[in-house]
C-alpha cells in the first residue's frame, strides 16, 4: 500500500480525534450538552450533520453498487429520499425543534413522546427505548460492514493481527475510531465531524463520476452510453424492467425520513427557530449534489467496467476499486476517508442515540432516578461502547450486504416513529394509547414482513419493501386508537 494512503488516513483519523477532543472541552459538562450539544448547532453544521449521518457507507457503496447491478430503475431509491427528506424538513423539523422545548424540554425522542403523552409517559419511554436499540444495533452493523469490506478490497493481506481477516480487523479499526471521538466529545463531537465529513463525501462524489468519464479510459457521456447499450439497453432506462411494486418500493424509501432518530434529533438541536429554513437549503443541496454523484458514479462505473476488463466481484465496492486504480496514493487516501466518513458519520450519530435512550429512558427512569448530570455523561460513554460491540457482532458475518441491512433498519424506524412523530406535531387529538398503539404495530409488522421473506418475495411475485405495510399499519393504529379512546387532553397550545 502505497505512503501517500496512509498519509491522507492517519490525517483523517487525527482530525476526527483532535474534534472530538475539542468538543469533549466545549460541550459535555451536561446531559443536554453531551446529548444535544446544549441545542447550539449553526444551520451550517445541522444541515451537514443530518445528511451526513443519513447517508452513511450505502451512499458510496450500497448506491452505486444497486446502479451498477441494475441500472438507472435503482435511482428511484434517490430520488424518494429526496423528496421525503425535503418534506422531513419543511414539516417535522419546525415543529419539532419548537415542541421538544415547550414540552418540558426533551433532549431524546423517547423523553419527547413521554413529555407529549403523559398519560402513557413510562411506557412510551420503555417502548422507544427498545425499538431504538434493536434497529440502532442492526442499523450501525451496517456501518461497520461497510468498513469491513473496505478493509477487505484496499487493504488485503496488509494486516495480520492474531489471525483476524481483513474484514474483522476493518471492523475493528472503524468502530475503534467512531468509539474514540464519540464517548469523549458527545454530541457536538458527532455534529462537528459529521460537518467535515459530509464536505468530504460531497467533495468525493463529485470528483469520482468525472474523473469516471472523462479520465484515461472513460470516454466521455456518449461513449458510456453506447457501452451501456451494447451490455444491455435497460441499464439506462428509468423503468424498462421495474414492475409498479419494484418502483413503490422504491420511491417509499423517503417514507423513512420521518421516523429516524439520528436524523431528526439535529432538528431538535439547531440554535433557533428562525435557522430553520437556513439548514434545509443547505441540507437538501448537499444531499442532492451526493445522490446525483453516487448515482452517476454506479452507472458510469459500470461502463468504465466493461470497457477496461475489469471483474468486479461485488458491486458494492466499485467505489473502491475505482478509487484505488484511477488515483494518486494521496487522493486515493483521501477517497477512503471520504467513504469512512460516510460510514462513521452515521455509526456515531446511531451510538450516540442509542447511548442516549439507555441513559434517560432506562438508566435514569428505572435504575437512578436522582442520578447527576455527570454521573448520567459517563453512562452514556458506557453505554456507547455496549451497543458498538453489539452491533460488531452483528456485523461479523462478511457476506452482508451493506443496502440490506440498512433497508432493515430504515424500515423499522420509519414505520415505528414516522406517522408518530408527524400526528403527534401536527394533529392535536393524537393521544397516549394511539402513539403506542401505533409504535408497537409498525415495528412488529416490519419485523413479521421481513421474518416471513415478503420484502423479497410476495404472493408469488416481487418482493414488498416493509415499510409500505410498516408504515400504513402504524398511521392507522394511531388513527384509530386515538380516534376511539378518550381525549385526555394531553395536547398544549403554544403561545408565541
Amino acid at each position: 500500500m502505497a505512503i501517500g494512503v496512509w498519509i491522507s488516513l492517519f490525517a483523517y483519523f487525527a482530525l476526527m480525534v483532535a474534534i472530538g477532543i475539542y468538543a469533549m472541552r466545549k460541550a459535555t459538562s451536561s446531559s443536554e450538552d453531551y446529548m444535544l450539544g446544549g441545542r447550539s448547532l449553526s444551520p451550517k453544521v445541522a444541515a451537514l450533520s443530518a445528511g451526513a449521518s443519513d447517508m452513511s457507507g450505502w451512499l458510496l457503496l450500497g448506491l452505486p453498487g444497486a446502479l451498477f447491478a441494475s441500472g438507472l430503475g435503482s435511482a428511484w431509491i434517490g430520488i424518494g429520499l429526496l423528496v421525503g427528506a425535503f418534506f422531513n424538513w419543511t414539516l417535522v423539523a419546525p415543529r419539532l425543534r419548537e415542541q421538544t422545548v415547550h414540552y418540558g424540554n426533551a433532549i431524546t425522542i423517547p423523553s419527547f413522546l413521554a413529555n407529549r403523552f403523559p398519560t402513557r409517559a413510562l411506557s412510551l419511554r420503555t417502548v422507544s427505548a427498545i425499538v431504538i436499540v434493536i434497529f440502532f444495533a442492526v442499523y450501525t452493523a451496517s456501518g461497520l460492514v461497510a468498513g469491513g469490506k473496505l478493509f477487505e478490497s484496499a487493504f488485503s493481506g496488509i494486516f495480520n493481527f492474531g489471525g483476524l481477516s481483513d474484514y474483522a480487523v476493518g471492523i475493528v479499526i472503524t468502530l475503534g475510531v467512531v468509539l474514540a471521538y464519540t464517548v469523549v466529545g458527545g454530541f457536538l463531537a458527532v455534529s462537528m465531524t459529521d460537518f467535515v465529513q459530509g464536505c468530504i463525501m460531497m467533495l468525493a462524489l463529485v470528483i469520482m463520476p468525472a474523473v469516471v468519464l472523462f479520465g484515461e479510459g472513460g470516454g466521455g457521456y456518449a461513449q458510456a452510453s453506447q457501452t451501456l447499450n451494447e451490455v444491455d439497453p435497460t441499464l439506462l432506462s428509468w423503468t424498462n424492467g421495474l414492475t409498479f411494486i419494484g418502483w413503490l418500493s422504491a420511491v417509499t424509501w423517503g417514507l423513512g425520513y420521518f421516523g429516524q432518530p439520528h436524523i431528526i434529533v439535529r432538528f431538535m438541536a439547531i440554535r433557533t427557530l428562525k435557522e430553520v429554513p437556513v439548514a434545509r437549503n443547505i441540507g437538501m443541496g448537499w444531499m442532492a449534489i451526493s445522490l446525483i454523484g453516487a448515482v452517476s458514479l454506479g452507472i458510469f462505473g459500470r461502463a468504465y467496467a466493461v470497457r477496461n476488463g475489469l471483474n468486479i466481484e461485488d458491486p458494492e465496492t466499485i467505489f473502491i476499486v475505482l478509487s484505488n486504480l484511477l488515483f494518486h496514493p494521496l487522493i486515493t487516501g483521501f477517497l477512503y476517508a471520504a467513504l469512512l466518513a460516510a460510514i462513521m458519520s452515521t455509526i456515531s450519530s446511531q451510538l450516540l442515540v442509542s447511548s442516549s435512550s439507555l441513559t434517560e429512558d432506562f438508566y435514569r427512569l428505572f435504575l437512578r432516578k436522582e442520578a447527576s448530570d455527570r454521573e448520567c455523561v459517563n453512562v452514556g460513554r458506557i453505554c456507547v461502547v455496549l451497543v458498538g460491540l453489539v452491533a460488531a457482532v452483528i456485523a461479523s458475518d462478511p457476506n452482508s450486504q451493506v443496502l440490506g441491512l440498512v433497508s432493515n433498519a430504515w424500515a423499522g424506524f420509519g414505520s415505528a416513529f414516522g406517522p408518530l412523530i408527524i400526528l403527534s406535531l401536527m394533529w392535536q387529538r393524537t393521544n397516549g394509547a394511539g402513539a403506542i398503539a401505533g409504535m408497537v404495530v409498525g415495528a412488529l409488522t416490519v419485523i413479521i414482513w421481513i421474518s416471513l421473506g415478503w420484502n423479497g418475495s410476495f404472493m408469488g411475485g416481487p418482493g414488498v419493501y416493509e415499510i409500505i405495510p410498516g408504515f400504513i399499519a402504524s398511521m392507522i393504529a394511531i388513527l384509530v386508537v386515538s380516534s376511539v379512546t378518550a381525549d385526555a387532553g394531553e395536547y398544549q397550545h403554544i403561545t408565541r
